[in-house]
């Protein structure tokens, strides 16, 4: 990670991530989980800012639009 944006984008993606994640868990829905899997790796797999905030914001609005 090489400037200041990337590192505070990947902490804000990865919280969010958490909370999809322990959802998805504990309400055995998948597209939360699998949203939440997608938010914590993600910053470790991208060091482009600009990819990392649109990656980050389509696995958001994933759950939101994808129901199973």
């Amino acid at each position: 990670m090489g400037d200041t944006a990337s590192l505070l984008w990947g902490v804000v993606f990865g919280s969010m991530g958490l909370g999809f994640f322990v959802y998805g868990k504990k309400q055995r829905a998948p597209v939360p989980l699998l949203a939440g899997v997608v938010l914590s790796v993600l910053p470790y797999l991208v060091s482009n800012t600009y990819l990392l905030v649109a990656g980050g914001t389509a696995a958001v609005l994933l759950p939101y639009f994808v129901r199973l």
